[in-house]
């Protein structure tokens, strides 16, 4: 059974803090608490931001501060309600959405509908 869904994606800096632990950790505990489904994080090995700094993961050029997303995706109606207060927790960074058909998911079928009542 197909599920309408969204898919989060937030990028931040390695070394972006929030309350003094990294942004991204942080994140990682909020959106548990928030009750979304599954989170992961990724290291970036190379990009640059809005500041058009380069960073590196290559040996020659290690950089201490890559780019880490965070991705996630559950039913739209939980993500829609955390995207207010998630913005204001990411200083800087990118947050955005979108729209996705959930196929599968962990062992069981999921069902928005049941989480919305």
């Amino acid at each position: 059974m197909l599920e309408q869904g969204k898919l989060l994606k937030i990028y931040v800096s390695e070394n972006e803090k929030y309350e003094k632990k990294s942004l991204y950790l942080y994140l990682v505990h909020w959106l548990r608490e928030k009750g979304v489904g599954g989170v992961t994080v990724s290291r970036g090995i190379l990009g640059y931001g809005n500041d058009r700094m380069l960073k590196s993961a290559r040996v020659l050029e290690l950089s201490s501060d890559l780019p880490m997303v965070i991705e996630t995706i559950d039913c739209k109606a939980k993500i829609e309600a955390i995207i207010p207060e998630l913005c204001k927790i990411v200083p800087k960074g990118l947050v955005f959405t979108v729209d996705v058909e959930i196929n599968k998911y962990g062992k069981a079928e999921i069902n928005c509908a049941d989480e919305l009542e």
